[in-house]
């Protein structure tokens, strides 16, 4: 997913963040083969190039299954292997768009509102932002789902920096405003772009000072032929330019791999 923009509000009582985000899920994905196993317990298998920093034994498909098992939305047991093609660390919610994949594919009936609560609750607060392809999380436990859709096209950049969410985080200091968002006033794309450029990614900035490379990639995107804006997705690394079509996005990856030779590069757009 990509963060169209991201604000901090608050510090909840239970030490998480309330946040505002215009979000939408987009056509990157990671492979997942999936059977079922007679050996009582979960076997989750990663592959590719960024396999080795996921964690083996902890991760959001084992957490998805437990609580499910839990909740007897399910009562077999599964292998589950996953070739990672999603970048870690990034900021694109991965992990989580694996885990609620495997939640839609296993549940066999609608999930009630409190056992899905109980469900986030344990995986994360990202995971009910993957059953809707376009949306806007008003706070941590609500997202509407945007009735007008768009075609958005992206070229998505990864530095390769690892960066915690969990330290970033813990550096934001200053909250912003509650924004008011016309969602239902914002049905022509180029509106809906204008109005979404105005706010930023609240945490963006931090890693910015820590790691100035995403400064000047953030800004050899922007001046790109065709791009609208440009901003990291999320906590970690991955930046993003949102751009008039494809064949502009094209165009920017090819110029700017001459530049980052070693970044990883993806074009990207809306589902």
């Amino acid at each position: 997913k990509v963060n169209l923009f991201l604000s901090v509000n608050k510090k909840l009582k239970n030490k998480l963040h309330d946040l505002q985000s215009v979000y939408c899920l987009i056509d990157l994905f990671d492979k997942i083969t999936l059977k079922k196993n007679n050996f009582k317990s979960d076997q989750v298998y990663f592959r590719g190039p960024y396999s080795k920093y996921v964690k083996k034994s902890n991760n959001s498909v084992l957490k998805v299954l437990k609580i499910m098992r839990e909740n007897k939305l399910i009562s077999n047991y599964y292998s589950i292997k996953i070739f990672k093609e999603i970048p870690v660390f990034a900021g694109l919610g991965g992990g989580t768009s694996n885990a609620a994949t495997v939640l839609k594919h296993l549940c066999k009936k609608k999930v009630g509102k409190k056992i899905f609560n109980k469900i986030v609750d344990y995986v994360g607060s990202d995971l009910r932002l993957f059953f809707s392809n376009q949306g806007y999380l008003k706070n941590l436990n609500k997202v509407y789902e945007l009735k007008k859709k768009f075609t958005l096209y992206f070229l998505l950049v990864d530095p390769k920096i690892l960066v915690s969410t969990k330290e970033v985080y813990s550096k934001v200091k200053k909250y912003s405003n509650k924004k008011k968002i016309p969602i239902e006033k914002l049905k022509h794309k180029k509106v809906f772009i204008d109005h979404l450029a105005k706010f930023d990614n609240d945490l963006q900035l931090i890693v910015e000072k820590k790691y100035p490379v995403v400064t000047g990639l953030l800004h050899n995107i922007r001046v790109k032929r065709g791009c609208y804006l440009s901003k990291m997705t999320g906590s970690g690394s991955a930046c993003y330019g949102l751009f008039k079509n494809e064949n502009c996005s094209k165009a920017a990856l090819k110029s700017l791999r001459k530049i980052y030779p070693k970044f990883w590069f993806s074009i990207a757009k809306t589902i």
